[in-house]
């Protein structure tokens, strides 16, 4: 059946306070059935990236329905090439077994409505015809598997290096989480009920189709998109345990973790493990989110860069995908959210920003009844949209009325003198990819794909990322290790002595108490072979003359070097600039406007030395 609506995923309760539904419109389903074959060795277990960063898009079930979205327009638009990662959106736990499964349900209204629901037509049902089908030959009445999983897989025989990822949960189906994950046994269920329906591949056998072994080799790892434990932010009706559901995401994470490495040991194969993260801190902090323990367990996440406001705010216009704080955002101080300042809360708490990726829009949100063009004015509701009031795809608004862009707040928006909408367009998604450039980030995500028919943002993101130094794709924590040719062990101690007052970026080396450590992230005051944020290299010896105290690079004795061109507060600086301020010089971490060097060690500025 034709789906008429588009849920978003996202903070649009979880930032607003309000209990928005974004429902999923028709699909069929019965309950899956167990079963246990080995999958395909012939999965290519290599890691693409683009210029070593990863670029994420969400495939939405639902979009080959209304949208006439196939996994065909990935191949023949260009954007496959531009990928890293495709997560297929998404894979419903079910309300009594707690488990993974597939089926033919319609999801309905209301708190139960997503009880027992399932879209298997769309998943391996549906039949393609050679003119849809990415190989080109039309698919047979009697094999085993079809739809969107078939359409995958064909996808990734012509691109070996594309992963793909069974997202979990979202906007609509999350309500289990915490549920599932609230016991040992409860949690060991879930995560095998999962790999085997979807990393092995055992389907249920609906209509004909599925069955033991039939999607072995579609999908290469898991996507986590619980939205949110520990918070009352979420969908109506999703259960929650503010007190539990904390260490028992961590726990859950460690079992998923557990589970598809064992699985990986016996099938040759890593698969992957990644999450969508909240923007909200308020989420971030009820689920624990930027605990770095996390990570351990986690590939990559994702970080929400969009649905920091919307038309649930009905009479307020405003950025929905801001990179950086708007200084005429009018709403009360912890409602003023923004790109930025989610990712900083994941960096400051030790996240290695390589396992950090920026999400960014495919689409827009919008109000109508506006009567000017700049951000932060009166509206009398949602603008009309194809799919639901107050919200529409790329395609559809990059031609409407005039374009705007503020480059210090990285936002776009377009008016018609009516109509007020905030999106992502060329403009600023490369100003993201330049801020992941500057702050060494991971790589980026979009939601979704079928709101960037032809791959316009998609590959604007990606040929940003690839004029810029080269990232470490999916391997996080690498960066900057020692030379393999270097004998640590020998002679004295090559790097400065670390300091608790400086501040070091991942790859930055130090000596301390007779060894050498390089930093696996941005860190400040955590001492070398105490903590995960420093990876010994070597021992080494150290020099007498070399006091431990002094910051690296300042030699005591010599008189400070001359200045750098003093800050300006209305200058915006791109991440290593160097400025001085006060008798010091500092390097911009990242991009900057308005904050004072040394106002905070948490900061953008990195103080580098004395200088006159």
């Amino acid at each position: 059946m034709k789906k008429t609506r588009s849920p978003r995923r996202g903070i649009v309760a979880a930032l607003a306070g309000v209990a928005a539904a974004a429902t999923l419109a028709a699909a069929f389903a019965v309950p899956a059935a167990a079963a246990t074959p080995a999958e395909s060795s012939t999965t290519s277990s290599e890691t693409g990236n683009v210029n070593g960063y990863r670029n994420v898009g969400y495939f939405a079930q639902w979009g080959v329905y209304g949208r006439n979205f196939k996994v065909k327009q990935l191949d023949t638009s260009g954007a496959a090439d531009d990928l890293t990662h495709i997560n297929y959106s998404f894979g419903n736990i079910h309300y009594q077994t707690l488990k993974c499964f597939i089926a033919n349900k319609a999801q309905g209204e209301g708190p139960n409505g997503s009880d027992g629901a399932g879209d298997a037509w769309a998943d391996f049902g549906m039949s393609y015809d050679a003119a849809s089908s990415v190989s080109g030959k039309a698919d047979t009445w009697d094999q085993p598997l079809a739809g969107s999983f078939n359409q995958l897989k064909q996808l990734k025989a012509k691109h070996p290096n594309l992963k793909v990822m069974i997202s979990l949960g979202g906007w609509t189906w999350s309500k289990n989480f915490s549920k599932a994950a609230a016991t040992d046994a409860s949690r060991k269920a879930l995560v095998s009920s999962c790999i085997d329906l979807y990393i092995k591949g055992n389907l249920p056998v609906i209509d004909g189709r599925g069955g033991a072994g039939a999607a072995a080799g579609v999908f290469d790892g898991i996507d986590i998109d619980w939205e949110w434990p520990g918070s009352q932010n979420g969908n109506v009706g999703n259960y929650v345990d503010e007190v539990n559901d904390k260490a028992n995401f961590k726990a859950l994470l460690k079992e998923f973790r557990t589970q598809l490495d064992a699985y990986g040991a016996t099938s040759g194969k890593k698969y992957l493990l990644s999450a969508f993260l909240p923007a909200n801190p308020s989420d971030i902090t009820a689920g624990g989110w930027n605990d770095p323990e996390n990570f351990q367990s986690l590939d990559f996440g994702n970080v929400q860069g969009y649905d920091l406001h919307g038309a649930w705010d009905p009479a307020l216009t405003g950025h929905q995908a801001n990179l950086f704080d708007d200084p005429k955002d009018t709403r009360a101080e912890n409602r003023r959210f923004s790109a930025d300042k989610a990712v900083q809360m994941y960096l400051k708490a030790g996240i290695d920003p390589k396992q950090l990726g920026l999400g960014m829009a495919a689409y827009g949100r919008g109000w109508k009844g506006v009567a000017s063009a700049e951000p932060w004015n009166t509206a009398t509701g949602a603008a009309p949209g194809t799919w639901e009031a107050g919200n529409e795809d790329y395609d559809k608004l990059k031609t409407l009325g005039t374009e705007y862009y503020d480059a210090a707040t990285g936002s776009a928006w377009r008016y018609n003198g009516d109509q007020w909408w905030s999106y992502d367009n060329k403009q600023s998604i490369e100003r993201k990819a330049q801020y992941v450039l500057d702050l060494g980030l991971g790589g980026g995500m979009f939601w979704e794909l079928d709101g960037d028919r032809n791959g316009e943002l998609i590959g604007a993101f990606a040929d940003k990322v690839r004029t810029g130094t080269p990232g470490d794709g999916d391997t996080p924590g690498t960066g900057g290790g020692t030379d393999p040719g270097t004998d640590p062990g020998t002679g004295e101690c090559a790097a400065a002595a670390w300091s608790a007052t400086a501040v070091y970026s991942g790859g930055a080396k130090v000596s301390f108490e007779g060894a050498e450590y390089t930093a696996k992230w941005w860190t400040q005051g955590d001492k070398p072979g105490t903590n995960a944020v420093w990876e010994k290299a070597g021992t080494c010896a150290t020099d007498p003359g070399t006091d431990p105290g002094t910051d690296p690079g300042t030699d005591p004795g010599t008189d400070p070097g001359a200045c750098a061109a003093a800050w300006s507060a209305g200058t915006a600086y791109p991440g290593g600039s160097t400025v001085s301020h006060q008798g010091s010089e500092y390097k911009a971490k990242w991009w900057t406007q308005g904050e004072t060097p040394g106002a905070s060690q948490w900061g953008a500025w990195e103080l580098v030395a004395a200088c006159s």
